[in-house]
């Protein structure tokens, strides 16, 4: 027995050194000692990094700290476009308004909720687009054009104020206050599908403009104009033919 408690002290020697040297590491682990050159190779995560895209094919830059964003370059028919719009969504907001004391249509009222929010929201879009860029929101009285819409031929417009395309006009406007029931749902369709079409024409005209519609928001905003309106159009149409229906 004793030459075995012996012949085992070294072992039990050397077990408690390899057990106090995991231990030591462990400890070691748990300080973070290990972890130093790892940290020192990381970049600062407060340290801001400006960094510009490159082109398809091409590598992003990384740019100085003082570098500052820019807006996009504008055209005048850029900025025309918006005031002209904005004063073009604020009759369509009008027009939904006289909705809810006019008609009992469901579907009219439905569509006539969706006009007015959509283009309420776009109003202040535009808005802040000009603001931004140190623009009125309102269009000059002499940029303002007059153009002939399709139901609006042999009327007499001599005395009327200038108007967007498509917008209608005062005799239209009363007329449409006046009526109440189907005669209402009628004028309404006409009318804002007359309203829809002097979008599109605004917004053709825009690109057909040498160096207009370049600026992204501006392009994004006038492309969904497009699309939406002209969607709202088949629906509107749509519903005229259920409204002509005895």
């Amino acid at each position: 027995m004793k030459c075995f408690y012996l012949s085992g002290k070294p072992k039990l020697r050397s077990r408690m050194q390899v057990a106090t040297l995991r231990s030591g590491l462990l400890v070691a682990m748990g300080l973070g000692l290990f972890s130093l050159p790892i940290c020192a190779q990381q970049a600062d995560p407060f340290t801001p990094v400006v960094v510009q895209p490159g082109a398809p094919g091409q590598p992003t830059r990384t740019l100085p700290l003082s570098t500052r964003a820019t807006l996009s370059p504008r055209s005048a028919a850029d900025v025309k476009f918006m005031q002209g719009m904005i004063m073009h969504h604020a009759q369509a907001v009008e027009m939904t308004a006289l909705i809810e004391s006019r008609t009992q249509n469901k579907e009219l009222r439905l569509l006539g909720a969706r006009i007015s929010h959509s283009q309420s929201e776009e109003i202040k879009f535009m808005q802040r687009w000009l603001e931004t860029r140190e623009e009125s929101t309102s269009l000059p009285m002499q940029d303002m054009k007059r153009t002939s819409m399709p139901g609006m031929s042999g009327m007499d417009m001599s005395s009327q104020p200038m108007l967007m395309p498509g917008m209608l006009t005062p005799r239209q406007m009363q007329a449409l206050k006046e009526a109440k029931g189907k005669e209402f749902d009628r004028l309404f369709l006409t009318g804002m599908i007359q309203h829809h079409n002097g979008a599109l024409i605004m917004v053709k005209d825009l690109f057909d403009t040498a160096g207009a519609g370049q600026d992204a928001e501006l392009f994004n905003f006038a492309t969904d104009v497009d699309s939406g309106q002209r969607a709202e159009i088949r629906i509107m149409q749509t519903m005229l033919g259920a409204v002509a229906r005895p």
